[in-house]
C-alpha cells in the first residue's frame, strides 16, 4: 500500500466480507486497527473469515443475512451499528454470475443476479444511510467492467452493475449534501477470487483471460483493497460519484475480450 493511513477507532461495515475481495477489504481495514463487520449469505463461512480477522489482532463482528432479503440485511446492519458505532466505510459487495447466453438463461437466472447485484446493493446502502459517520463517511460499491463494456455471455451482470454505477452516482448526488461520499470500484479479473475461479474454471480459460489484461496478469484482492484504502482515506475527501477500474487496463479493450476469455 503506498499509503500509511491510520483507521483506529473507525467503524466499517462490509456486506458479502467473507469471502474474495470483499474479505480482502474487511482485512486491510482490520489491519489499520478499524472496528470490522462483515455480513454474509453462510453462517459457516462467515464464522471462518471472522476467526481469520480476529487473527490479526481486529475487533471483528460477523453476522449472518442475504441481501436480496431487505429486512433481514437491515436488522443486520442495525445489529453491527450496536456492536460497532457509526459506519466510517459501508461497503457492499455481495454479487452472484455466471456464463450462460441470453437466450439460455432462464429469468430465474437473470433475476437472481439482478437480485443479489443491484438490489441487494440498493438495500445495503438504503438500510446502511442511518448508521453513517456525518459528516466524512465513505460508501462504496463493488462494480464490474460489465456494467460500461456489453459483454456476451454476461446479460445480467451487464444490466445489474450497470444500475449499481448509477444508483451510485445518484447516491452521491443525494447524500453528498450530508458530507457522505459514494463512489463504486470496478475490479478487473482478480486471480484469488471464487469468481474467476467459477467464471474461468480450466488453465485454458484463465490464460485466456489473463492475456485479456493489457498488464498480461490476474489481479489480487489487496489491490482491490488498497482502492478502499484510499477511498476511505482523508486523500479522497474531494472524489463522489465515481467509478474506478482497478482492472490492470482489461476494460479498455470493450467487452468483447472478455467475453473471448469466457468461451476459452
Amino acid at each position: 500500500m503506498f499509503l500509511s493511513t491510520d483507521f483506529s477507532g473507525q467503524a466499517v461495515f462490509v456486506a458479502g466480507g467473507s469471502s474474495g475481495i470483499n474479505l480482502g477489504i474487511a482485512r486491510a481495514f482490520a489491519q489499520r486497527g478499524a472496528r470490522v463487520a462483515i455480513a454474509s449469505r453462510s453462517a459457516e463461512r462467515v464464522a471462518g473469515a471472522v476467526a481469520e480477522l480476529q487473527a490479526l489482532g481486529a475487533e471483528v463482528h460477523g453476522f449472518s443475512a442475504d441481501v436480496r432479503d431487505a429486512d433481514a440485511i437491515a436488522a443486520v446492519l442495525g445489529q453491527a451499528h450496536a456492536r460497532i458505532g457509526d459506519f466510517s466505510v459501508l461497503v457492499s459487495g455481495a454479487a452472484g454470475n455466471f456464463v450462460a447466453p441470453a437466450l439460455g438463461m432462464s429469468a430465474k437466472g437473470f433475476r437472481t443476479v439482478v437480485d443479489i447485484d443491484l438490489n441487494g446493493t440498493f438495500h445495503v446502502l438504503r438500510a446502511g444511510h442511518a448508521y453513517l459517520r456525518r459528516p466524512g463517511a465513505s460508501v462504496i460499491s463493488i462494480s464490474a467492467p460489465q456494467a460500461f463494456n456489453p459483454t456476451p455471455l454476461q446479460a445480467h451482470v451487464c444490466a445489474a452493475k450497470a444500475g449499481v454505477d448509477m444508483l451510485t452516482r445518484v447516491l452521491a448526488m443525494e447524500w453528498g449534501p450530508d458530507g457522505v461520499r459514494v463512489n463504486s470500484i470496478v475490479p478487473g479479473p482478480i486471480g484469488d477470487t471464487e469468481g474467476v475461479r467459477r467464471l474461468a474454471p480450466t488453465p485454458e480459460a484463465r490464460q485466456a483471460m489473463a492475456a485479456s489484461v493489457p498488464l498480461r496478469r490476474m489481479g489480487r484482492t489487496d489491490e482491490i483493497a488498497d482502492m478502499a484504502l484510499f477511498l476511505s482515506s482523508p486523500y479522497a475527501q474531494f472524489v463522489t460519484g465515481a467509478v474506478i477500474p482497478v482492472d490492470g487496463g482489461s476494460s479498455l479493450g470493450g467487452g468483447r475480450d472478455l467475453g473471448a476469455a469466457l468461451q476459452a
